[in-house]
């Protein structure tokens, strides 16, 4: 793209005609159609797909589309005038309408493929054929990639209705997984954590499908009964959607020589994830088999970051499969997320997810998933002996730096100048005899209290005695290492910074105030079936502004532990699907 093109950036984006002028279909432009596709997209029944990188795929429009919301925030870094939202021509694009567009914009989408791969073991079992070949993005559509203020982005339609890969699924998404995506996309930029963006939030206001769900006050396991669900349309936006397991795909295929052309499929891919990517973080006139070696310690350092970025703000991802990882290293598929409350090393708020993706837990299912992205690309690099040992060596070395990011992570949570393994060892242990609430606790913490007292609004139940004198006893023990740490860190810098209001204002930047729960989203969205969207906008202010202190009204609603009727809750403390 030009400077000119970019410098159009400057003046808002202002119609869908405007957007047109900043489409650069990199993707399709640089990778592989698959052969026997329908160039006119109309591909909506599930088939096998052997080869090539994606499928054209036309999106299925809702009926009746409503607006919801949209991000004010994102809107502006983008260059988009936020009137564009309310246009006619907006909603129809962005409600899966890709009819009667500009003629720079193409007609149809596309879909892609990937494998699937659980905690590190490969799968094709799921897949209606046996084959793997019919995975991929079933109810996702890649629309449009845009250039504007000098960053690339590809927008997807998720909710658009069938592609080859939706495996029989009808291809839609309800408004309730719609709306908690929407929100918690937009809360997670805003807490600091890599992450896919939302751009808008299109509803019908008349086309359902049924999903299993939970009766009103269940507290089962799994869903009772089928209910009817308005379905809606996000928009999520990123650098690209490249996965983990796109790459394995092609790896699989490559080990296999199951076609002719798929190890130069694989190579491709990743010369466009480098692209797309890592190209500011590596040096692209090296041989290719050294620039792999280099994406893989990028990919490994921006994948131990992003998880360590999950467990500060206790955000668990329930079903990170490699397919759910983003090769960019950021939060990508939000479909059985939570937040831990009640501390719980062990929190999973899916119920089919097990203790392999629990909340402190996903250290280690990064490791099998960068395990796998490593063993996706090995293939390229058989000739090379030398690089092919260096990519081993940054796999087996995955731990360690996972281990170093968590422990700086923990040192920063508590004020530290260094990290204690003991210290937090005993805090972890207390936390869960005493039923502390994650984040609120870790907030309280950052006042810095002397005196367990200070904390009680942390706690599920009222302190036994005994336990408050081991509180107090661990709180002391804090005080005096951070009475050290700054007196350290003083040393270094030959200032006073480090006195007791910085190292607050320093935890308080760590540690939000304001967290996604879900027992307050649950009224957004059932409202929003009403037409009632007050909730999701209000939700929205004080989501994307977690670590401020904001009003009265918003502490009073917001910052207070779960009321005891949520626990066990289904739908709400727990959910098998949340499609």
């Amino acid at each position: 793209m030009s400077d000119d093109q970019q410098n159009k950036t400057k003046q808002p984006i202002q119609t869908v005609s405007d957007l047109a002028k900043h489409l650069d279909y990199s993707f399709l432009n640089s990778l592989v159609m698959d052969p026997d596709a329908r160039i006119d997209g109309n591909e909506h029944n599930p088939r096998q797909v052997f080869s090539g990188h994606y499928v054209p795929v036309t999106p299925t429009p809702i009926e009746n589309p409503k607006y919801v919301a949209h991000s004010h925030t994102f809107f502006e870094e983008l260059g988009f005038d936020n009137k564009l939202a309310h246009t006619p021509e907006f909603m129809r694009l962005f409600s899966g309408d890709m009819s009667s567009l500009p003629s720079d914009i193409k007609p149809h989408g596309w879909a892609t493929g990937y494998a699937l791969s659980i905690y590190g073991t490969e799968y094709i079992q799921q897949c209606p054929f046996s084959t793997g070949n019919g995975y991929g993005d079933g109810r996702a559509l890649s629309i449009l990639e845009t250039v504007t203020n000098k960053k690339r982005y590809e927008m997807q339609l998720k909710g658009a209705g069938r592609t080859p890969y939706c495996r029989g699924a009808d291809g839609r998404a309800v408004l309730r997984s719609s709306v908690r995506e929407f929100l918690v996309q937009e809360h997670m930029h805003a807490l600091g954590v890599p992450t896919s963006r939302s751009l808008s939030l299109f509803m019908s206001q008349s086309e359902t499908v049924d999903r299993p769900w939970y009766l009103e006050g269940s507290n089962s396991q799994d869903p009772e009964v089928m209910v009817p669900n308005l379905v809606a349309i996000s928009t999520r936006v990123a650098p690209s959607f490249i996965r983990v397991g796109q790459l394995e795909l092609f790896g699989r295929r490559a080990r296999s020589n199951q076609t002719p052309s798929a190890l130069h499929e694989l190579k491709l891919l990743v010369e466009h994830l480098i692209e797309r990517e890592y190209k500011n973080d590596i040096d692209t006139s090296q041989p290719f088999e050294a620039m792999l070696v280099a994406l893989a310690t990028a990919f490994q350092d921006r994948l131990t970051s992003l998880v360590a970025h999950w467990v500060r703000v206790g955000y668990c991802q329930g079903n990170f499969n490699s397919d759910n990882c983003a090769a960019g290293g950021y939060t990508l598929d939000y479909g059985p997320f939570g937040f831990c409350e009640l501390f719980d090393p062990a929190y999973q708020p899916w119920t089919g997810g097990g203790r392999h993706f629990s909340f402190l837990n996903q250290p280690v299912a990064a490791e099998k998933n960068f395990s796998m992205f490593c063993r996706a690309i090995e293939p390229l690099l058989t000739d090379t002996p030398q690089e092919l040992e260096a990519l081993r060596n940054i796999n087996e070395n995955f731990a360690t730096v996972m281990q170093q990011k968590m422990n700086t992570m923990w040192a920063a949570k508590l004020g530290l100048a260094a990290y204690d393994n003991d210290l937090l060892l005993q805090l972890l242990h207390l936390m869960m005899r005493t039923g502390a609430d994650y984040n609120h606790f870790f907030r309280e913490l950052s006042h810095l209290p002397s005196d367990v007292e200070a904390l009680t609004t942390s706690f599920y139940a009222p302190l036994k005695e005994d336990m408050v004198a081991q509180w107090n006893e661990w709180l002391q023990n804090w005080r005096t290492k951070l009475e050290k740490s700054g007196e350290k860190s003083s040393e270094e810098t030959g200032k006073e910074s480090d006195n007791v209001d910085e190292c607050a204002r320093r935890m308080k930047l760590t540690n939000p105030k304001f967290t996604w729960r879900e027992w307050f989203v649950v009224p957004a969205y059932k409202e929003a079936e009403g037409g009632n969207f007050d909730r999701i906008h209000a939700l929205q202010d004080v989501l994307t502004k977690p670590y401020e202190e904001q009003s009265e009204h918003a502490q009073s609603q917001y910052y207070r532990l779960r009321p005891r009727e949520f626990f066990g809750a289904g739908g709400i403390s727990h959910y098998s699907c949340s499609s």
